[in-house]
């Protein structure tokens, strides 16, 4: 679905951007305005005005704070919040010495955590213990009744944030009644920057101390626990499920089979462009930010080592141990991982169902993008379902 741009990453992304006005994530208005002054496939420009109309936001919600205007201010800061993520998004030629990613990175952390405390329940911001260290993360919670409540865990995939969590998943998950408890797993967001963890293809040692963590909540109905994961969180939320069996359910948002395949097929399109890699990457704004991410996401130098880094992302073999009930989300247009909803959905022998989202819907782009109520009302309504036998 064209949405602003012809390059195909540039839609993606704005769309993505501008989906989560749905939960006062972005204004239609400010997206619009700020995309018009960004040429065709120029990052550059992208990150600089995204990050300008993020400062704007951010300085709105600051004066709105600073008079006691706690609706606006929480309205502006979740706002920019979305636009300083928008504006990191392609900085990732090497993010580790890149003094603005870094910038704009902890801005949309401190600009969400500020608008935390504001909801009106407030999240509180959690370390959960996870081997040696720990792992950031928000309890959102329904309520301040202390009831406890089925809750979901949730987390992101290739590049998502904590922050934008919220937006892609809790607000709605809050408006019909479910706790979230949403964190970074290693290779995402602050983790991969400012702790140096990189991707596991054994998710189940990230979501079991997340699981143990939960159980310790007094607001958390421990038994129904539903685990969550979006993009390539698909195929990490797979994994975890199939080794830890303390989930009422799982949704695989959407499902993922095999990320080594789509790496390897990046690999082959640069072997078969003329001028290699470099060249491939210096044309395809997509393949580019697949590449660089994924060095850094997953601690490698170059294309083939991400290639062998991903062999251990599949499902093969794997899938039939899960034994929750599992709903699957497909994206009739998915640009990145293509007909492998139908493929894992085959492969799991427990309680099922596939729902695919269609382009004439509006729903048809990777995880939905521009269709976040059609995605919640879909997704809740199963869970409902489910949860209330």
């Amino acid at each position: 679905m064209k949405f602003l741009y012809d390059d195909e990453s540039f839609s993606f992304e704005a769309l993505r951007a501008a989906g989560y006005a749905a939960y006062a994530g972005a204004d239609l208005g400010e997206v619009l305005v700020t995309c018009r002054q960004i040429p065709e496939g120029d990052e550059d420009a992208w990150s600089a005005q995204w990050a300008a109309t993020a400062a704007r936001i951010e300085r709105i919600g600051r004066d709105a704070l600073a008079a006691g205007h706690r609706v606006s201010a929480r309205e502006a800061l979740l706002r920019a919040s979305n636009y300083y993520r928008t504006a990191d998004f392609y900085r990732r030629e090497n993010p580790a010495a890149d003094a603005e990613s870094a910038r704009l990175a902890k801005a949309s952390q401190q600009t969400f955590a500020d608008a935390a405390p504001l909801l009106d329940t407030p999240a509180r911001a959690l370390r959960i213990p996870y081997e040696d260290t720990t792992l950031p993360g928000y309890l959102f919670l329904a309520d301040d009744s202390g009831t406890p409540r089925p809750t979901v865990l949730f987390h992101g995939g290739y590049d998502s944030t904590l922050e934008e969590d919220y937006f892609a998943l809790a607000a709605g998950a809050l408006r019909r009644g479910y706790n979230v408890i949403a964190f970074d797993g290693p290779g995402q967001g602050s983790t991969v920057r400012e702790q140096g963890l990189h991707f596991r293809p054994d998710w189940e040692a990230v979501v079991t101390p997340v699981v143990d963590f939960a159980l310790t909540v007094p607001e958390v109905d421990t038994e129904r626990l539903v685990l969550i994961g979006m993009s390539l969180g698909g195929y990490l939320a797979a994994r975890a499920a199939a080794f830890e069996h303390r989930l009422a359910a799982c949704v695989l948002y959407d499902g993922v089979y095999d990320l080594h395949a789509v790496i390897a097929a990046t690999a082959a399109r640069g072997a078969s462009t003329p001028g290699g890699m470099e060249a491939l990457m210096a044309q395809d704004t997509m393949a580019r930010w697949v590449v660089r991410n994924g060095r850094w996401t997953f601690g490698v130098s170059g294309i083939d080592e991400l290639v062998k880094a991903t062999e251990a992302y599949t499902m093969a073999g794997i899938a039939d141990r899960i034994t929750c009930p599992t709903l699957v989300l497909e994206a009739e247009n998915d640009q990145f991982f293509k007909g492998q909803p139908q493929r894992l959905l085959d492969e799991l022998t427990c309680q099922k169902e596939l729902i695919t989202f269609r382009e004439d819907e509006g729903a048809g782009e990777h995880c939905h993008e521009g269709a976040m109520f059609l995605f919640h009302q879909r997704t809740f309504d199963w869970l409902d379902t489910l949860l209330a036998d």
